[in-house]
């Protein structure tokens, strides 16, 4: 009986450490999120994490990056709505009166109507095949039916929780297709100037390091170069599909196996702030603008002065000597430019 309760012991603790795993499995990516914290297992090859190999070198760099985790002052939703009817008037009718229902139904929601605007896609004739029938053949002629009206619904939102009535305005009145949602800041200067403002304050405790390891900065040349960027939600969403299709029993039996459509989940998988020295609302509750600026500089060894040896100037005395017909000699000096 022991042995039996510490199975089922086991088999618990075994479901409890694994509920925070998820369902992605791709490269073993979120599985491995919470190991530092204890919640899930190891799977798969580990990583090594050796210490990196730095080598010296006369030139000195310093490079940071900063990254803000901006969240949206205002979003726009675009909805796709196409309306087909007899004729043109009765068409730009019934789509008229989808459109309403839901400036009606949002206005509850804090969704004024001038937030709404309306992008006319198309409006064009729709054909029909028709088979005329004669004795000994058969004619099939394009003949008009009606008219197709596609137009595109923007609708401008502040808060988050706005989009579920969104979605359940335009459900009710059978508009199904979000083609996306655009996310904006309002003033995306006042963002790159705080990143500066970080960017610059560490740029200085770096120097400030270098110089009590003994370098003087000063005593060097600076080249620089620096970057800017913005990234939105809609280019970070992966995708995955969680399903377990092992059948023993299959397997022992020679059946043919008819394979069902899996479903296709998609998550937000924003820019990781392993690499940055700096993240500014590190946190992330919902899907953010991300915006990075990175600074480098790169410090080389003024080259030493080389100094000249004093010039010699040497002093050459010029002599003649001058022999008389008695044999004297007489020495003078000859007399030149330098002189």
């Amino acid at each position: 009986m022991k042995k039996i309760h510490l199975l089922v012991c086991l088999c618990i603790s075994q479901f409890i450490f694994a509920q925070h795993k998820g369902n992605y499995d791709g490269n073993l990516q979120i599985s491995r999120q919470n190991i530092a914290t204890g919640n899930a297992q190891v799977y798969g090859p580990q990583s090594p994490r050796n210490r990196r190999t730095i080598n010296p070198n006369s030139s000195i760099t310093i490079d940071v990056h900063a990254l803000y985790n901006a969240k949206a002052t205002s979003y726009t939703a675009i909805f796709n709505i196409s309306q087909i009817g007899p004729t043109a008037e009765e068409t730009h009718k019934l789509v008229n009166e989808r459109i309403d229902d839901v400036r009606s139904k949002l206005l509850p929601a804090g969704i004024k109507t001038e937030d709404i605007a309306i992008d006319v896609i198309s409006f064009v004739p729709v054909y029909e095949i028709e088979v005329q029938k004669k004795l000994f053949s058969k004619k099939y002629n394009e003949v008009p039916k009606g008219f197709e009206l596609q137009q595109n619904i923007h609708i401008q939102f502040k808060k988050t929780g706005q989009f579920e009535k969104i979605l359940a305005a335009c459900a009710a009145n059978e508009i199904y297709n979000l083609v996306k949602v655009d996310y904006f800041i309002e003033n995306i200067r006042e963002v790159y100037k705080k990143l500066q403002t970080s960017l610059l304050s560490l740029v200085k405790e770096e120097k400030e390091y270098y110089k009590l390891l003994g370098f003087d900065l000063s005593e060097y040349n600076a080249i620089m170069a620096d970057d800017k960027y913005c990234y939105f939600p809609k280019d970070f969403y992966q995708s995955y599909q969680a399903y377990n299709s092992i059948s023993f029993d299959a397997l022992k039996k020679p059946k043919n196996v008819t394979k069902v459509k899996k479903q296709t989940s998609y998550y937000y998988q924003p820019i990781s702030t392993e690499n940055y020295d700096v993240v500014i609302n590190s946190a992330i509750l919902e899907p953010v603008v991300q915006v990075g600026m990175q600074i480098k500089l790169v410090y080389s060894p003024k080259p030493k002065e080389q100094k000249q040896a004093p010039k010699t100037e040497v002093k050459t005395e010029h002599k003649y000597y001058v022999i008389s017909p008695d044999g004297n000699i007489d020495v003078k000096e000859l007399k030149t430019n330098n002189n």
